[in-house]
């Protein structure tokens, strides 16, 4: 579903020397050719120049094309953080085709199902994933098979394939309405979705971090969300590249490794999602630990509990809420530094290239402040739609050009946004609307509690009631009686728990998010 990208967007290409400039594959060689001895990118204590990754990307290149991949064909990736991914995704985009990061948590039938759903030619596999490819290889026709490193029977090697002799083939140009990446969504229901990102959509999410966040190319970005999610590949990842700034990237998420990497690279800029946050701070080197040199710390993916930021501005670490989804390249809004306290549980503003409103659940837009309504989302950033799902991408977007969020939130006089719940999570107990959000992030409070999360369950009486869903710290017990003694001088009581549930620790999807699909009924997929 084609659709027409903003002037904003236009202006900002054109400013940018020309249509193609907007290509993934184009920005990155400019950079490289101004700055090749610059330090790129660092990953397990190894760094490649501007120069030295820009060659990688061109010899891969050369490696896809000799097997045919070629304008609009669809490229996989599979594995944990690494420089790979990093040179595929610009390969596939210099050859004009299309990047498909896959999720690594996922099963072989699962991931099979992604494959033939995005029509992959070529699969590139890091080691600790060629079992689960190998076990579901029969069902997946005649793709092309690559190995990160080589030495498994049936794969080709790509870095063999790189150091051989190539032809390195002409960059294809781009227009900024091409299709650069296809992103699966994690949907709690059904199969996952493939949002089509286009050149402009990452044009555009680049400009809006890099205006926001006055990213510069003296910036050091650590990297340690897995760069299959939206999160880990566009927040702060991207832009680093293309204003020339060292990006340190790992494999995959350790406490202990994130605060080490942030003192020895004095790492200026991450992105983390609240469990992670969670995490380093119940780590015995968090107390310790010289974070000094983060100026700006991106927190997407769910909630920030309001005590957690409380305990990170404490210990003056600059920590930031955003809002972003798969569908619009990553941001929504941005919670500006110099409103992080008076605004305190904000998700805070649209970027300069995004327009958000919010609609009643008839589609009318609500103009005052403090009513929730459904998020809605129109910009340069917004996605093409989805693959092979015309009916579902008509169904996101209204008549007149709006992504509809499935998102709940309200404004507060200012504009600044908050965030209530997703639609399909919110409790309805007595004809009353519950958003889940906003119980949790009282019951954090707790002193007994490490996590929590709150979902509906079916109650006779009622209609649906509050369950709490928590995990306690360790040595400490919870009973439901003292849950609702501490919540009650905060919410209604018709929002109190009903019922509680204690678990060892909540389930989460790969991006930290927490998966009530799986409390609601331990056997459904998230």
């Amino acid at each position: 579903m084609d659709r027409t990208l903003s002037a904003g967007l236009t202006a900002a290409s054109a400013m940018a020397g020309g249509a193609h400039a907007v290509g993934l594959a184009e920005w990155l060689s400019r950079r490289a050719a101004r700055v090749p001895r610059r330090p790129a990118l660092t990953c397990d204590g190894i760094t490649w120049t501007y120069g030295e990754l820009a060659e990688r990307i061109e010899r891969m290149s050369a490696v896809l094309a000799a097997r045919g991949a070629k304008a609009g064909v669809r490229v996989g990736y599979l594995g944990f953080n690494d420089p790979m991914f990093v040179v595929v995704l610009f390969a596939t985009a210099r050859l004009g085709a299309i990047c498909v990061p896959l999720n690594f948590r996922l099963s072989g039938p699962e991931l099979a199902f992604i494959i033939g759903d995005a029509g992959l030619h070529t699969v590139v596999v890091g080691e600790e994933h060629i079992a689960v490819i190998d076990a579901v290889r029969d069902t997946l026709g005649s793709l092309r098979f690559i190995h990160r490193t080589g030495g498994a029977p049936g794969w080709e090697s790509a870095d063999a394939l790189m150091a051989g002799p190539l032809a390195v083939p002409d960059a294809v140009p781009v227009a900024a309405d091409d299709v650069a990446v296809i992103m699966y969504t994690s949907g709690t229901t059904g199969h996952p979705k493939g949002a089509m990102l286009t050149h402009g959509n990452f044009w555009a999410n680049d400009l809006n971090e890099l205006l926001l966040w006055d990213m510069v190319s003296t910036d050091v970005t650590l990297n340690f969300a897995p760069m299959f999610h939206v999160g880990g590949l566009l927040c702060g990842t991207l832009t680093t590249l293309l204003v020339g700034g060292h990006l340190v990237l790992q494999r995959g998420f350790d406490a202990a490794a994130v605060m080490q990497a942030i003192e020895q690279y004095r790492v200026t800029v991450t992105f983390a999602v609240p469990a992670m946050l969670l995490f380093i701070s119940q780590h015995p080197d968090f107390k310790q630990a010289d974070l000094g040199s983060l100026r700006l710390v991106s927190v997407g993916g769910a909630p920030m509990p309001e005590p957690l930021l409380r305990l990170y501005n404490a210990r003056g670490i600059p920590v930031h809420q955003g809002y972003g989804m798969t569908e619009t390249a990553s941001m929504i809004t941005f919670l500006n530094p110099d409103r992080a306290v008076d605004k305190l549980g904000s998700s805070g503003t649209p970027p300069l290239l995004t327009e958000i409103r919010l609609v009643d659940d008839v589609g009318v837009p609500i103009t005052e402040a403090g009513k929730p309504g459904e998020i809605c989302v129109r910009g340069a950033n917004v996605m093409k739609g989805y693959w092979n799902r015309p009916e579902a991408t008509e169904a996101c977007f209204t008549r007149d050009g709006w992504f509809r969020s499935g998102d709940v939130g309200y404004r507060d006089a200012e504009g600044f946004l908050y965030i209530c719940d997703r639609l399909k999570d919110m409790v309805i107990s007595g004809g009353e609307n519950i958003y889940p959000a906003e119980v949790e992030s009282v019951l954090y409070d707790h002193p007994d509690i490490a996590e929590v999360a709150v979902i509906g369950a079916p109650d006779e009486r009622w209609g649906e009631r509050v369950v709490a869903v928590v995990a306690p710290k360790p040595g400490k017990s919870i009973t439901l009686e003292a849950l609702q003694a501490f919540a009650e001088s905060r919410l209604a009581r018709y929002k109190l728990p009903r019922e509680l549930r204690l678990v060892d620790a909540l389930p989460r999807n790969p991006t930290g998010k927490v998966q009530k699909a799986r409390l609601r009924d331990p056997g459904a997929s998230s």
